[in-house]
């Protein structure tokens, strides 16, 4: 009956008739076990286009018997009894709805781990919008569609993520074509290069590759650590130095430990003790 709304939503929609909206649970993805074992379970922001185009955001966190605690909503959202939440979602079109989780005890912040995310409505399953850590890549990789898509040329309008053909990229992220680096961990490709590319030029296979790393040796405990990433395992090194792939730039790759966080990029690194920012 929903999926009928849907379509009912979107034929008025091209009439002509007013934008209508939808309540949707968000289905909150598994976080990796490793995360919740070293900083416990996560806060989430999550954010949505509503139908005026505009970034909506809300904050959300589960207690430990699965329920819901709203802590700041903008816009029209409301909370429902296990997930993320509930929100209003414009039918009229696709719409990317990312979850940033983050832990705010640890001063880990919204942005400083990857998004579970989904693409509406390709991730509807009955009342429900799935979330996964797969869908964030996609929702993260449509706003950077939009922000070079809003800068381009006119020529570059006609390429908006709204014209993106959502299922084949996410059959794509899969392509075993595609070399292993970029497949065990997309978060390792530079998305809004691609996006800048695919804006100008149209979108092509052969840009889903993971972005160089550096091997960089720190002279700290030998773990384990996790990324900030939910697809790779934690690392974990034996008696030689530990050596982590550092980005060539000057943004920072993170890597968190019980004992503190460690960012690295080229050749410098920083390791900050749990004490000077936060406990886990």
């Amino acid at each position: 009956m929903k999926h009928l709304l849907i379509i009912v939503a979107l034929f008025l929609a091209g009439c002509g008739e007013p934008i209508l909206d939808l309540g949707f649970d968000l289905a909150a993805p598994t976080v990796p076990p490793a995360w919740e074992e070293m900083l416990g379970p996560p806060a989430w922001r999550v954010q949505w286009i509503n139908r005026r185009g505009e970034w909506e955001v809300m904050e959300t966190s589960l207690s430990q018997e699965g329920t819901v605690g709203q802590i700041e909503v903008s816009g029209q959202a409301g909370t429902t009894g296990s997930g993320l939440g509930r929100i209003d979602l414009p039918v009229s079109g696709v719409v990317p709805v990312l979850a940033w989780p983050f832990w705010p005890d640890l001063g880990i912040l919204p942005g400083d781990f990857h998004p579970a995310g989904a693409i509406f409505p390709f991730d509807v399953s009955g009342g429900d919008l799935i979330l996964s850590w797969e869908g964030g890549v996609a929702a993260f990789f449509y706003r950077s569609l939009a922000e070079a898509a809003g800068t381009g040329s006119s020529k570059a309008a006609l390429r908006r993520p709204g014209n993106f053909d959502w299922p084949r990229f996410r059959e794509l992220l899969r392509d075993p074509a595609l070399k292993e680096s970029f497949r065990a961990d997309p978060w390792t490709a530079d998305w809004e290069l691609i996006a800048r590319e695919t804006v100008e030029s149209g979108f092509e296979k052969r840009r889903l590759v993971s972005a160089v790393r550096n091997e960089l040796s720190v002279p700290v405990h030998p773990g384990p650590w996790i990324s900030a990433s939910p697809f790779p395992a934690p690392l974990f090194f034996g008696e030689d130095p530990p050596v982590f792939p550092a980005p060539p730039g000057i943004e920072p790759d993170a890597w968190y430990s019980a004992e503190g966080i460690l960012r690295c990029a080229g050749n410098a690194w920083i390791f900050i003790p749990w004490e000077g920012a936060g406990s886990p």
